[in-house]
Order: structure tokens, then C-alpha cells, then sequence
């Protein structure tokens, strides 16, 4: 993959704040990718006047007048003079894994260090977690460090944070995937857990720079997360928990699932998921991590098969 310019990406910024009537983000990104160039797409359409700016946005220094070229242009110059990475779909740091499900995020804002085709597992659940849950979680992210994986987590509250925190401490790698813009903080709480993940590890945003969180923006996060990793473990987590919607976007996108036993019996949607092909149900830390590594494996394999077929 080619990095794009900077004409190229100021032109994808534009069509995504005044969307073309009845063109979603996804429907945006793949007629550029299709068409190769952000700018083709944009003067495909003419002049644009401003679409569903506000879902993603809050600030008025952020919301163009017109959608327009010129103010987009600004904004990525003065990106790369911030403390964080603004990379489109096509530039060649843009996360590769990202790329193979329907909901690739046009852009993503990266504090940290990327590191190319590694190895992430996510480990989520509940934001009221358990006491006994959070050390489970804990205990799930260590063994994934010693394993070797990138302990992946949203950086909610409860076991998003046992996850993070765990990995850090072990001495692992973690990524934190928001649900708002990477100046923002959600919760308040984890303001000091955000910035060391961004010294140590890699903190990533798919909205704007000062997007708060939204009913929206969580889904759409859960579903990167699912994307960026080999699988999903979930610790703990009710009927509505966030979770949930993770766990059926796995599915989807042909990533493993891993339940803990009390998620897949306690549960209606994880009694439902077992049923799917790739969900594995495990009672022990220690069981969730082999399950990750042998997965990860025949994931390598695969890969392994495939360039030889193709060299």
C-alpha cells in the first residue's frame, strides 16, 4: 500500500464532513477505494454542502462552512504538527487487519507506537465488573503478554481497565481503541491510564480529534476492535453489555470468540453465540489463552501456505 498526499487526504476529510445525501462513511470509503483517489470521488459530486458533521464532531472550529477543500487541507497540516498520527485507509501505516471488514474506518488518529501485523487479543466485558472478574481479567491479560499477544481493550471502566492496566504492569504491550476523539478523555478517571498507554503502547481513535463519546460511537468502536485483533475474549458481561455487540461482530467478521464459561451460561446472547461457528467456550484464564495461542498459530500457518502459494 502507497501513502496518499496530503491533496488526497484533505479530500477524503472533505467528503467525509459533507457526505454526499445518503452516503454513510463506509459507503464513501469504499467508492474512494474503488475509484482509487479521494479527490476523483469528490469532484464526482461537485460542490458539497455539510452532512451529518455534528455525529462525530463538536467544536465549532472543527464544522467547515462549506465541507470545503481548502479548511481540510489545514487541518491535516496542522495534524502532523500534534502529538499524534492522522492516517487514511490507503497510507501504508494505515493498521492492515483493519482492512479486511466491511466497517473499515476511513481514517484513524494514532498516539504511540504502530507496530505492523502484530499479534492482539481483545479482552472486554462489563464496566460495573466484579472484583473477581477484574482479577480474572488480570490474570487473562498477564498470560497474554507472557504469550507473547497485544492486549487489546476499549479503555472503559472495569475490565477494559484491569485489562490494560494488567499488561502494562506485566510488562506487555496493550492498544487502547476509543469510543471519542483522541484529544478526548472518557472516562475521566483513566486520564493518567490513556497517556501511559500512549507512552507505552498505542492508543487509536476512527473520529475526529475532539469527537465526544456517543450512543454511535461505542458500536463503531467495538467493531474496530473486533477487527484489529486475532480474537475476543469476553471476562464478564450482563444481557446488554457493549461486549455483546463485539462478540457478534467477531462472529461476523470471522474472528474467533472466546467465553468465559459464565458469560456463555449466564447469559441469553452467550448461550445463543455458542451455537456459532468459532466461539469457544473456556473455563480459566490459563484455558482462554491456550485457545488464543492455538488460534494465533493456525492463523500463521494460513499465512504462512498462502505466501508460498503466491511467490
Amino acid at each position: 500500500m502507497s501513502s496518499w498526499n496530503d491533496e488526497e487526504r484533505a479530500a477524503l476529510v472533505a467528503l467525509l464532513r459533507a457526505r454526499p445525501e445518503g452516503m454513510s462513511w463506509p459507503t464513501i470509503t469504499s467508492e474512494v477505494a474503488e475509484a482509487g483517489s479521494a479527490r476523483a470521488v469528490r469532484e464526482r459530486f461537485g460542490t458539497l454542502s455539510p452532512g451529518d458533521v455534528a455525529l462525530f464532531e463538536v467544536t465549532s472550529s472543527e464544522r467547515p462552512p462549506d465541507g470545503g477543500l481548502e479548511r481540510a487541507l489545514e487541518d491535516v497540516a496542522s495534524w502532523r504538527d500534534e502529538d499524534f498520527d492522522f492516517l487514511t485507509f490507503q497510507d501504508e501505516h494505515y493498521p492492515p487487519r483493519l482492512l479486511e471488514v466491511n466497517q473499515v474506518p476511513p481514517f484513524v488518529f494514532a498516539r504511540g507506537k504502530l507496530v505492523p501485523d502484530e499479534s492482539a487479543v481483545s479482552v472486554v466485558g462489563s464496566r460495573a465488573a466484579s472484583e473477581y472478574a477484574r482479577a480474572i481479567t488480570a490474570d487473562v491479560a498477564r498470560r497474554l503478554s507472557g504469550a507473547g499477544f497485544t492486549v487489546l481493550s476499549g479503555l472503559a471502566s472495569g475490565i477494559d481497565t484491569a485489562a490494560h492496566t494488567a499488561a502494562l504492569d506485566s510488562g506487555g504491550r496493550t492498544v487502547a481503541i476509543l469510543g471519542s476523539g483522541i484529544r478526548r478523555v472518557y472516562p475521566a478517571a483513566n486520564r493518567e491510564l490513556q497517556e501511559r498507554i500512549a507512552r507505552e503502547g498505542l492508543v487509536l481513535s476512527q473520529f475526529w480529534p475532539d469527537s465526544p463519546p456517543t450512543k454511535q460511537s461505542f458500536p463503531m468502536r467495538n467493531a474496530t476492535m473486533s477487527a484489529y485483533g486475532v480474537a475476543t475474549i469476553v471476562v464478564e458481561a450482563g444481557e446488554h453489555s457493549g461486549a455483546r455487540i463485539q462478540a457478534r461482530m467477531a462472529v461476523e467478521h470471522g474472528r474467533p470468540v472466546i467465553l468465559m464459561k459464565p458469560v456463555a451460561r449466564g447469559t441469553d446472547w452467550g448461550a445463543q453465540l455458542c451455537a456459532q461457528p468459532g466461539v469457544f467456550v473456556v473455563d480459566t484464564p490459563e484455558e482462554a489463552v491456550g485457545v488464543a495461542e492455538r488460534l494465533a498459530s493456525g492463523e500463521r500457518e494460513v499465512s504462512r501456505l498462502l505466501a508460498l502459494a503466491t511467490s
